[in-house]
């Protein structure tokens, strides 16, 4: 589903003539950069969930994109680290713990109470309040994590500019996606969802429900569940291979905070962990 934006349409003006959009078209630069400069602050967002939709401004997909028509490369500098690109670094962290080693690009919202470890946001990812993103975790572009989430060490959340209508990873309210997952291809967890370590999601990927068999949406793992990364048996003319695929392994009481200890107990029965 496709938002009613708070951008301005001028956007949409600038979009059409792309193609012949350079840094020299200073009333161009200056629109594009008021539409992501909405975005940092957190005024705008690329996504959000309404209902049980997920929604996309694609306006402001486009301000993003467009930014790197009308920004020109420069040099910047953090200590002795030195930097080249057309998109700056973000410079506001109200409320925001940044560790050392932590990157965020200007055009990404990280919210108040946000813990960065050595990390990466890319632009236009929307971070909410009280989310951890923990060492070498890195957050795509556009990739949209709710409050409360932890993103545990090396975790990779996909991200997405193009093609025009693909839908962002959408990360829900108090997840906790444990170490080496992959959340990719706009898939989608659900609120209060465990995702164990070393799972692979993408949009097509089956999710099954062990306790009953029943294959449910694909791409996306419910509110409140544990679930963890698995294989499904499927006959092929050359012989019966495993495919991935994710397991949904037990169902959580909705609205309870994670129990570490009870939830690496439901993990270890099934020999994985967080």
């Amino acid at each position: 589903m496709t938002e009613v934006s708070t951008l301005s349409p001028a956007v949409d003006e600038l979009w059409k003539r792309r193609a012949d959009l350079s840094p020299a078209d200073t009333e161009a630069r200056a629109a594009v950069v008021a539409a992501v400069d909405l975005l940092d602050r957190g005024l705008a967002r690329v996504a959000r969930v309404v209902g049980d939709e997920v929604v996309v401004d694609e306006r402001a997909r486009r301000a993003i994109l467009l930014a790197f028509k009308v920004l020109g490369m420069a040099r910047s500098q953090v200590g002795d680290f030195r930097h080249h690109d057309r998109v700056p670094l973000k410079s506001t962290f109200d409320g925001v713990r940044v560790v050392p080693g932590a990157i965020v690009r200007w055009g990404a919202y990280v919210a108040p109470g946000v813990v960065l470890m050595p990390s990466f946001v890319n632009t236009g990812a929307y971070v909410g309040a009280g989310t951890m993103v923990d060492t070498w975790a890195t957050v795509g572009s556009c990739a949209q994590i709710g409050a409360d989430v932890h993103l545990s060490g090396g975790v990779g959340i996909g991200g997405v500019l193009e093609p025009p209508g693909a839908v962002p990873v959408v990360v829900e309210d108090g997840a906790l996606i444990g170490s080496r997952a992959m959340i990719v291809e706009g898939a989608r967890v659900g609120r209060g969802a465990v995702v164990g370590a070393g799972t692979i999601l993408s949009a097509s990927m089956p999710v099954i429900d062990v306790q009953t068999g029943e294959e449910l949406a694909r791409g996306r793992v419910p509110d409140w569940c544990v679930a963890v990364g698995g294989t499904r048996q499927k006959e092929f003319p050359g012989g019966t291979f495993g495919l991935p695929c994710v397991l949904v392994l037990k169902r959580l009481e909705p609205g309870r905070r994670h129990d570490k200890a009870a939830l690496n107990d439901v993990l270890r029965e099934h020999g994985v962990n967080t």
